[in-house]
């Protein structure tokens, strides 16, 4: 590259990258449904968490476990930004005229303990970081074990994930021994479900965008 001429990013680095600080701060909002898939309850926030289990072991596959760490680490950025920026909004005047059952609710639906804002913090930045190193340190071949290094670098780091969340969140507060194993065994599942195709996904879709402009 010359001297002063701009630095070029991958087509896939800079999808993905804006598609991760979205589902970032997602996670934390969703969270606070809880759903019911069968016999399974987790809170809905594991949607998009699990969304950025898949892109940060996509762009380790693609750009490498380094350039993946960066990622991680730029996403405390906007999950930060939105805990200040919720915190700000909640203890701003309500208008009078805002429709009732919102104006209950919506301090419900976004306002946390300082104990979750630390744990959701903690969390996030411990179990991904775990997932790209889990990822990365198992033997590629060819990509036919992406779909399995997905899985498992995926389960495990949930389970820690799930660990800390619910320990910080709710240690002395509640038991958390059944609430930590129904969430373990929820995201386990759920893991074994939507991060080896996701992580296919992004990988495959990568590939292609970065194929295409190398042309």
């Amino acid at each position: 590259m010359e001297q002063g001429s701009p630095r070029v990013i991958a087509p896939s680095l800079l999808l993905f990258a804006i598609l991760y600080g979205g589902m970032v701060p997602l996670g934390g909002f969703l969270g606070a449904k809880q759903v019911a898939l069968g016999p399974l309850a987790v809170e809905a926030g594991i949607f998009p968490f699990l969304t950025l289990i898949a892109i940060s072991s996509g762009i380790a596959e693609l750009h490498g476990r380094v350039v993946a760490d960066r990622l991680v680490r730029l996403g405390f950025i906007p999950l930060i930004l939105a805990i200040i920026l919720t915190v700000f909004v909640l203890q701003l005047p309500t208008d009078a005229g805002m429709y009732e059952p919102a104006k209950e609710a919506f301090p419900i639906i976004v306002g946390q303990g300082w104990r979750m804002m630390a744990a959701g913090i903690l969390a996030y930045g411990v179990s991904v970081s775990l997932n790209v190193w889990l990822f990365s340190r198992m033997t590629a071949n060819n990509g036919r074990l992406l779909p399995l290094r997905g899985f498992v670098a995926a389960a495990l780091s949930q389970i820690i994930d799930t660990l800390i969340f619910i320990t910080v969140s709710f240690y002395g507060v509640r038991p958390i021994g059944d609430l930590m194993l129904g969430q373990m065994i929820a995201k386990v599942v759920l893991s074994a479900v939507m991060v080896p195709l996701l992580v296919m996904a992004v990988v495959a879709i990568g590939r292609r965008l970065d194929t295409k402009n190398a042309e």
